[in-house]
């Protein structure tokens, strides 16, 4: 009999509350597992265990995802349009401007990809399966529901397992919960209704084995495991835009209206002056090409490009570069707790003594570097000492991991609470490795889920002696003294368990230590009942925060960031982390699953007013964490949304940018936008600051570009008035807009991030690039600049200049503008003169280029019959360069007077 897929796929079937029996039925299955012939008949019927692979990028499409883009769609219907009448080298010119942006482009997220693909794990899993009574081990995707399957420490869950037989055995599950808690694994049934980090009898796909082993029957595979679940919400999650695309769009339909209203009255003005309709055409034709800022595109790939080179100088590789200006512009990171927030490290930071101050525990992970001392920094009284170190003594006897230190670097296996102890004894003085190995320990009693201690019996310098570790509440009733400085007293056990629930409160998990007040070994201290004990001390663990995580968190807050915790781990620890970092401050900053939950819905608005509120969400699983992330942007929120598990999947790719772990799983990184590499919060901080550099060198090539076309269509516009010829032809603005100013915006891209970046609040998401300063600026240059030129322009012709001789003097008066006003762009606050010319030594030598290459052209025959230029006196540039320099005078005058028309209004 052959299961239905249906049963336990679509339908779905609690397995953690069916017994063995019943689930062996429903799986027809044995503890000799299955035949070859049967697995082969249900591969068939399932399909194999793997996930739908994410369709592989090709660099052809990279390559052509760099034409979507609204500027670029512009620039494709000019050179159509270009090219349908005739203007081949204009055509020649937007074509070639559009190819270098597409190949920049491409390159860089290429790269990007790569260096993505290279930190993912290149491991193929296996599994140990019993087929045709034989235990073989086989390739995972070869796995059928049904299959008894043998998993021990150390190994990937393959599948979903509903566990059957277990031995002191743990799995990391934080991949798919978001608990930094390994959880100890049982056989009993469990009710119907329970949360998956709840479901101890379970082992899922995706999670790691840390301690002990197990077996239990294949219940799930591919799709249908909870990673799978997961996989496919991912494929239905909605993508957001990226701002820069936004604002981007926004632009470009401000543009594209704004040059058709002036191409049309401007004609209509011709028409009216008698102007030929072809005339008015080619008027038309150059006029747009004059407005449209053709060199954008590949000035918004080269600063973004740089900007992604200089992030993966810190710690962040960007897939794609879009994503570069996003993380500069959110204005809430949602962040996931373990491993991001926090060392993903069980670390002892309090020993409590009875009877005595607590101590202090320095130093983190899963090393003996760090020291205990007093909560004022003190050493330790030699008394306390001693009896840590006792305490410390039994619990690495009560312990089966190993800690040890070899060629300067800590080694560590087993469970990660004992090998935390083991830190703790280390910092405490003793030699773990020395204890282990030359303490004889006749009786041993792994950590069980029904006992919750470990314990040990063994023979020391004091004779035999019998000691336990485990939960305070597992170890205290069997208390009947604890040690204090005076000596052995009689235990007051309300008092402890209220200390060791105060303990738990602040977010520490709570461990005691205890020996048996007489000497001896219990025989089977399991069946008789354990000894008598007396209490040494409680020792309170945490995942603590990474080093630079509250400085970071503070730099988001005054940057106007918002930072929330968003976290499968429990409340109280999740609260406790949260006050540490100053993401939160008290309990009614916490929203918990079971809360979203008993809402019904997450489309009332009370479910909105709460995630308004909160600042810590504890216990959620990954489809409330996607929720959470939706509410969040429909609040008006940019959002960036950091993880490295399964579990994190969907929320990661909902948001306006998702940051993956490096250290994280490949389903985290290949839903993110980018990947932080070394884990730390500090450096998705780098990136919002570099993403902040990268906006504002934006706002410099848009501005130099933008008034500088501006200024052309202001010449355009008094020579028409003026009844005078058309000051530039339709290829000497394109050789303006995309050689001469194209080499200077480069030039302008590698401007290094100006200070007090992060002292300023987030743009407004609804904030366009341009704003009241940005216009205000543009205006004023690019009506100086248009006045000098018509200025230039009328003198001439009304002189008598030849109309050609004009002409080439009139580009050349553009470029020299350009070369000047570049430097105004650096800044919009600061004087071009308060601006170090060693700060951006590429942009000096791009203005020297674009000069340079304009003097070139003018003697080169055929770039002088193409562009219409000639050779100019050294008397006649210094003239022209002279009328340039005036715009710079004016801009200075501009950033004195600005600041105090905005503070008086």
């Amino acid at each position: 009999m052959v299961p239905d897929s249906s049963s336990h796929c679509r339908k779905g079937i609690s397995w953690q509350s069916l017994s063995e029996p019943v689930v062996r039925e429903k799986l027809a299955t044995g503890p000799n597992g299955l035949s070859s012939k049967e697995a082969v008949t249900r591969i068939q019927e399932f399909g194999k265990n793997e996930l739908p692979e994410a369709k592989k990028v090709s660099v052809f499409a990279i390559f052509l995802s760099q034409f979507k883009s609204p500027l670029i769609y512009v620039l494709i219907a000019a050179a159509l349009l270009s090219w349908f009448l005739d203007h081949l080298t204009d055509t020649a010119f937007i074509t070639v401007v559009i190819l270098i942006n597409a190949i920049i482009g491409t390159i860089q997220e290429w790269k990007a990809e790569q260096s993505a693909k290279a930190l993912q794990q290149l491991f193929r899993i296996t599994a140990v399966v019993t087929r045709d009574g034989q235990e073989v081990r086989i390739p995972a995707e070869e796995l059928v529901p049904g299959d008894y399957v043998f998993l021990e420490a150390g190994t990937r869950v393959p599948a979903d397992l509903r566990i059957t037989q277990v031995a002191d055995c743990s799995i990391d599950e934080s991949v798919l919960t978001g608990e930094s808690v390994p959880v100890t694994k049982q056989v009993t049934v469990l009710p119907e209704e329970i949360p998956i980090s709840d479901q101890e009898n379970m082992a899922f796909a995706g999670t790691t084995v840390v301690r002990g082993i197990c077996r239990g029957y294949i219940v799930n595979t591919g799709i249908c495991t909870e990673v799978g679940k997961i996989a496919v919400a991912v494929a239905d999650t909605t993508l957001s835009k990226p701002p820069l695309i936004i604002r981007m769009e926004k632009f470009s339909q401000h543009i594209a209206v704004a040059v058709l209203i002036a191409t049309a009255i401007l004609g209509v003005i011709a028409v009216y002056q008698g102007m030929g309709i072809i005339d008015v055409f080619f008027f038309a034709v150059a006029l747009a090409v004059s407005a449209i800022p053709e060199g954008l595109p590949v000035a918004l790939t080269v600063v973004l490009s740089i900007a992604a080179h200089r992030m993966a100088g810190r710690n962040v590789i960007v897939r794609k570069m879009t994503a570069v200006e996003s993380l500069g512009s959110c204005t809430l990171i949602a962040s996931d707790k373990t491993g991001t927030l926090t060392m993903n490290e069980q670390t002892a930071h309090i020993v409590l003594l009875p009877e005595r101050e607590s101590y202090e525990v320095t130093g983190t992970g899963y090393t003996g570097e760090g020291t205990i001392q007093t909560t004022s920094g003190e050493v330790l009284p030699e008394s306390a000492r001693s009896q840590i170190q006792r305490l410390c003594h039994i619990a690495s006897l009560c312990s089966e991991a190993h800690l040890d230190k070899n060629q300067n670097r800590w080694h560590h296996s087993g469970d990660p609470i004992d090998v935390a102890f083991l830190a703790l004894a280390r910092k405490s003085g003793l030699d773990t490795t020395l204890i282990q190995k030359s303490v004889e320990r006749p009786l041993f009693i792994p950590f069980e889920a029904e006992r919750r201690y470990s314990a040990a019996g063994f023979i020391d310098s004091e004779g035999e002696r019998f000691g336990i570790k485990g939960a305070a509440e597992a170890v205290l009733p069997y208390c009947t003294r604890m040690r204090t400085p005076t000596g052995d007293m009689d235990v007051d056990q309300v008092r402890l368990l209220a200390k060791a629930e105060e303990l738990a409160e602040n977010g520490y998990r709570v461990l005691a230590v205890a020996e048996a007040v007489s000497p001896g070994i219990p025989k089977d201290p399991i069946k008789s009942g354990l000894p008598s004990l007396v209490l040494l001390g409680y020792i309170g663990f945490i995942d603590p925060v990474r080093p630079d995580a509250r400085s970071s968190v503070e730099s988001c807050q005054k940057a106007g960031v918002t930072v929330v915790m968003v976290t499968g781990d429990h409340p109280a620890t999740a609260l406790a982390i949260a006050k540490t970092l100053g993401i939160a401050h008290n309990q009614d900053q916490v929203l918990t699953g079971m809360e979203i939950d008993a809402l019904g819905s997450v489309e009332i608005p009370e479910f909105f007013d709460l995630v308004q509120k909160a600042r810590v969400f504890a216990r959620v699983t990954p489809v409330q964490k996607l929720s959470i992330v939706d509410a969040l942007i429909r609040m008006g929120h940019f959002v960036a949304v950091t993880g490295d598990g399964v579990n994190d999947a969907p929320a990661l790719r909902r948001a306006h940018i998702g940051v993956a772990m490096g250290s994280g799983t490949d389903i985290a990184k290949d839903n993110a936008s980018m990947i932080i590499t070394d884990d730390r919060f500090s450096s998705i901080v780098a990136g919002i600051e570099e993403g902040r550099y990268a906006y504002d060198n934006i706002r410099k090539v848009t501005y130099l570009l933008v008034s500088t076309g501006a200024a052309e269509v202001i010449l355009f516009t008094c020579s028409l008035i003026a009844h005078l010829p058309l000051p530039l032809l339709a290829v000497q603005l394109l050789w303006l807009n995309l050689v001469t100013n194209g080499i200077q915006h480069v030039g302008l891209a590698f401007e290094p991030g100006e200070k007090g970046a992060m002292n300023r609040p987030p743009r407004p998401p609804s904030q366009g690039i341009f704003n009241r300063l940005m216009i205000s600026q543009i205006l004023v240059s690019s009506v100086i600049m248009g006045i000098i030129g018509f200025i230039a322009w009328y003198y001439m012709i009304s002189t008598g200049v030849e109309e050609n001789t004009a002409r080439n003097l009139a580009v050349l008066l553009f470029v020299l503008l350009e070369n000047v006003h570049v430097f105004n762009c650096r800044s919009e606050f600061v004087s071009a003169f308060r601006m170090p010319l060693s700060r951006n030594l590429f942009l000096v030598g791009s203005v020297i280029a674009a000069q340079a290459i304009h003097q070139i052209a003018m003697h080169i025959p055929v770039l002088q019959d193409v562009l219409g230029l000639e050779p100019v006196t050294l008397t006649q540039w210094g003239i022209l360069f002279a009328a340039a320099c005036v715009i710079v005078v004016v801009m200075e005058i501009f950033k004195v007077v600005w600041p105090k028309v905005v503070k008086t209004e």
